[in-house]
């Protein structure tokens, strides 16, 4: 099967996470993805994950889930010949992508209108911390800085989520821009320049909340009680009772099992729920410590109520609902080791996984080839260490 977005090149200037992420979404779904690294300093996510073997060998575990599919160049760009042999290779593209921090591009003469010049269509993402202006926009960021500067660690109560969603979120707007732009370059025949901020994502993330303390700051941040978890008998479970209609359903539930909360059956609005959790969450508490997390979830979820008993990592990767879908695919580098695919299926032209991640300059000689570049061009890079 021929992935929806076959036909299309993405360069891809990146390290760490966002940026191979996004365009590993490319490459999942067809697109040719060239992965282009510095000889001397390749991308440092090749040495982290939990195998030291695979690590050794520059393809550790955090590099595989973002780079299967892809071919591998090692070119120095900050050299004269490096960057003209990458200028080449960009008139082909039809995606420049890359996450370096904001002027580093410019400042190797491969910025966007330098870049344009050469290739009018193409679509020039360049995904930073703080986005390309502002007085942050020249400075460095991680995943968890980016956390503790949009407020997302404040709003968790001072504790840092233990996962780096702001990358994964930054690679799919990263991704969704792209795709919307190269849609457009359809009817206007250019291409564009895209500027995607992690911070600007990060509060992208919280918009209900980052809208409602610019309007009402002094306002009371309510907790409520049906999306909340509770402690049970064997476990936690989380409660899903989010509209004022389940507060009733699970008010139902409860008196058919023996159990009588009263103030569920007067829950008909937000301000019901906002004024009643407190007492609610209380009675709740002291029902869900008398059976099993998970006979609650049953009982609920048959009442019509979400629930789920919170479990490890370790036991969501092994549930029997990401099997049936097929979310997980060995990687093809070592078939023992199985990686996430997309989080959607496509009756056609979905996302599937063939071929491993590339080990630094793997492809270094036919990306330069097909770039129009001479076997002699390509030996004299080589020769002076531009290319790998």
């Amino acid at each position: 099967m021929t992935g929806a977005l076959s036909g299309i090149r993405v360069v891809e200037l990146s390290q760490v996470l966002a940026a191979p992420f996004c365009g590993y979404q490319f490459a999942l779904l067809g697109a040719e993805v060239i992965k282009v690294e510095l000889p001397d300093a390749p991308d440092c996510a090749r040495g982290r994950g939990p195998l030291p073997e695979l690590n050794a060998r520059g393809i550790g575990v955090n590099y595989q889930v973002q780079g299967g599919n892809k071919r591998a160049l090692a070119l120095d760009f900050r050299s004269k010949a490096g960057r003209a042999a990458l200028l080449k290779l960009a008139e082909s593209a039809d995606v420049f992508l890359e996450n370096y921090t904001t002027g580093a591009m410019e400042s190797f003469g491969l910025g966007y209108e330098a870049l344009r010049q050469c290739n009018p269509r193409l679509v020039y993402c360049s995904m930073t911390g703080y986005g390309d202006q502002g007085p942050k926009a020249s400075k460095g960021a991680y995943d968890n800085t980016i956390q503790a500067a949009s407020g997302t660690i404040g709003q968790c109560n001072g504790v840092k989520p233990g996962l780096s969603f702001v990358d994964y979120a930054a690679g799919y707007s990263a991704a969704f821009a792209i795709s919307a732009a190269l849609l457009q370059r359809e009817r206007t025949g250019e291409g564009c320049y895209i500027s995607v901020s992690m911070l600007e994502v990060a509060l992208s993330l919280m918009a209900p909340e980052a809208a409602s303390t610019q309007a009402a700051p002094e306002a009371e941040k309510h907790k409520e009680a049906g999306i909340s978890a509770y402690e049970t008998a064997d476990g936690r479970l989380m409660l899903g009772a989010f509209k004022p209609s389940q507060y009733r359903k699970l008010g139902t539930c409860l008196t058919g099992q023996g159990y009588d909360v009263g103030l569920l059956e007067q829950i008909h609005d937000w301000p019901d729920v906002w004024q009643h959790s407190a007492a609610i969450r209380e009675d709740l508490q002291a029902i869900f410590a008398q059976r099993p997390a998970e006979e609650w979830q049953i009982l609920l979820e048959a009442a019509g109520v979400p629930a789920e008993c919170i479990v490890s990592l370790a036991e969501a990767v092994t549930a029997p609902q990401l099997a049936a879908r097929g979310y997980f695919a060995p990687s093809p580098a070592d078939p023992s080791l199985r990686l996430p695919l997309a989080g959607f299926r496509m009756t056609e032209g979905g996302a599937a996984l063939h071929s491993a991640p590339p080990e630094l300059g793997q492809d270094s000689r036919a990306v330069l080839a097909g770039a129009g570049l001479s076997g002699g061009e390509i030996e004299a890079l080589f020769a002076e260490g531009i290319a790998k």
